[in-house]
């Protein structure tokens, strides 16, 4: 995984946050359209998690050149040590001065990579935030989505109830037998008669 993100540029760390995010939204807005809002919530949610992420990998890479953009180049202080007959004795400056220069190095690295973090970081914090609102919004049309599903079927339900009534009314009327004759006759039927229906005696 490291590997991977010290291949990307700093342009590309940007627009693959934006990609992953916007791919995710694609993918399961087509396979789950029926909960479209709760997919943009954790759509937002992801790309805050991913600028998150993004943001604490530039800080943990301070010093990577990818963050510098050719600012600043490192200093890099001098030797001593080669001086002619006295520079045995300068060996503890030089280390004194790489230690110094290093220390430099280091907040001069973390000057140009701090931005950049705070960037991703302060995106991160902006998609929290709007996920939200939106949350409210999904959890508000769940809700309505809910309470149409359980009237649907509340509907249905009840017709349901006043067909096996009516089916009821019709086995009583046909172990009675008291079901009507149908009344119709097309005008072209050759049947002139129709057979009538008689109780046994």
């Amino acid at each position: 995984m490291m590997e991977l993100l010290g291949s990307l540029s700093l342009e590309q760390l940007h627009s693959y946050s934006w990609g992953i995010a916007a791919g995710v939204l694609l993918v399961l807005g087509v396979f789950r359209w029926r909960s479209l809002h709760w997919t943009v919530v954790g759509s937002v949610m992801l790309f805050a998690a991913l600028n998150a992420g993004a943001g604490i990998y530039v800080l943990s890479t301070v010093g990577d050149s990818r963050w510098s953009a050719g600012e600043e180049s490192s200093l890099s202080a001098p030797s001593f040590a080669e001086t002619p007959v006295v520079g045995e004795y300068l060996v503890p400056l030089d280390s004194a001065l790489h230690a110094v220069v290093g220390g430099v190095n280091e907040f001069m690295a973390f000057k140009q990579a701090l931005p950049i973090a705070l960037e991703f970081l302060a995106t991160s914090g902006i998609a929290l935030l709007v996920s939200f609102p939106l949350a409210i919004i999904a959890a508000i049309v769940s809700f309505i989505v809910a309470r149409h599903r359980k009237a649907s079927f509340e509907k249905f339900r009840a017709t349901v109830d006043q067909l096996k009534v009516e089916l009821e009314q019709v086995k009583f009327q046909i172990a009675a037998g008291n079901f009507a004759v149908p009344a119709y006759q097309a005008v072209d039927d050759a049947t002139d008669v129709l057979p009538r229906l008689t109780r046994g005696e």
